[in-house]
């Protein structure tokens, strides 16, 4: 007969193990939808259903993203429009760099809607909430995300948007999918990304991405394609809703 205390030991190794195990499974299965790959200046060296993911873009080119050409080149004003953003609603800049548009969003959602403003880069939320303050907006929620998790609140927004940032993910899979986990049902998910495959687009290759591959990356996800707004200069406007 065994003794009680090691019955009990016995019960708490088998159910360590069993963590253990689902734990080494999950991180296998994760790191299988990846590929190494042979790695382009821009790129990684690691790519995602057929693409090379692009290296991210350092908290130092702060201000090209606050450039003034940027109103000609991207118009942020059919960006904006695209949205369709009502006051109250609960928004997440994912990516959102130095806040160009989470500022603009958080005009227009009102003192009664929030933004969350995600970025994985502490320097990079410190530019956000200097222009935050300058320009006296006080709705918009500075969060550091990681490489797998936006850290945004379950079942909360109304739509999470990423601008020229998607393809920057190092875990594209896993970041979309906790996105998705955010969106209230019904909710949206909105890429913009600089249109690939298009000599018009003065961006490089890894910095590009084509309406097909977002839809294909999203996909995999309970999104279900609403529309594509091609009428901007140099990118695209992917919108997906929840399931």
């Amino acid at each position: 007969m065994m003794p009680l205390n090691m019955g009990k030991n016995f019960t708490w190794l088998r159910a360590f193990l069993l963590v253990f195990a689902l734990a080494w499974t999950a991180a296998g299965a994760a790191e299988s939808r990846y590929a190494t790959t042979q790695g382009s200046p821009y790129g990684i060296g690691k790519s995602y259903m057929g693409r090379e993911i692009a290296g991210v873009m350092s908290y130092h080119g702060a201000p090209w993203l606050e450039r003034p050409e940027r109103m000609q080149e991207e118009r942020p004003d059919l960006v904006l429009a695209a949205l369709e953003l009502k006051p109250g609603m609960q928004v997440a800049d994912i990516g959102a760099g130095s806040g160009y548009y989470s500022s603009r969003i958080a005009e227009l959602v009102g003192p009664k809607g929030v933004v969350y403003a995600v970025d994985v880069q502490p320097e990079m939320l410190e530019i956000l909430k200097s222009n935050m303050s300058e320009r006296g907006i006080a709705n918009v929620k500075p969060i550091l995300g990681t490489t797998t998790d936006p850290r945004l609140p379950a079942g909360s927004l109304d739509l999470a948007i990423m601008v020229d940032v998607y393809h920057e993910f190092e875990y594209p899979y896993e970041m979309l999918a906790a996105i998705v986990k955010a969106l209230k049902p019904g909710g949206r998910v909105v890429f913009v990304e600089f249109r690939g495959n298009d000599p018009t687009v003065p961006i490089k290759n890894g910095h590009t991405m084509t309406e097909g591959q977002v839809r294909k990356e999203a996909a995999v996800h309970p999104l279900v394609w609403i529309k594509t707004v091609s009428d901007l200069p140099w990118q695209h406007v992917i919108v997906f809703r929840k399931k």
